[in-house]
């Protein structure tokens, strides 16, 4: 088992950052691979990010340039740094680690970019 908490939504105006940071429950360094993906209102959920056991990082073509992804070993947590924030980022964003045959997603996290 597995549990992921993620935090650090909240409001901001475009332009602005927030970072968001998901931790686990067990050691990272076990897991194949960590995301963070969003879900808009009426729109499907894609994959924002994610970073591979080995370090490899990929991004949405919608965030390169602006997030980025990066973990702490020590601390079993994931960050997401985002920058440059849109409207069109306005979303909740979610944890995402796939661990012995088991998808395991956080509770969920709001973004809301304001104009």
């Amino acid at each position: 088992q597995v549990q992921l908490v993620e935090s650090g939504g909240g409001l901001v105006q475009a332009g602005g950052s927030l970072r968001l940071s998901c931790t686990a429950s067990r050691s990272i360094s076990s897991f194949p691979h960590m995301g963070w993906y969003r879900q808009a209102p009426g729109k499907q959920r894609e994959l924002v990010a994610s970073i591979t056991s080995g370090g490899i990082t990929n991004y949405a073509n919608s965030v390169k340039g602006r997030f980025t992804i990066s973990r702490v070993l020590a601390e079993n947590t994931v960050h997401l740094q985002m920058n440059s924030l849109k409207p069109e980022d306005t979303a909740v964003y979610s944890c995402n680690t796939y661990w012995r045959a088991t998808d395991y997603w956080g509770q969920g996290t709001q973004v809301t970019v304001s104009s």
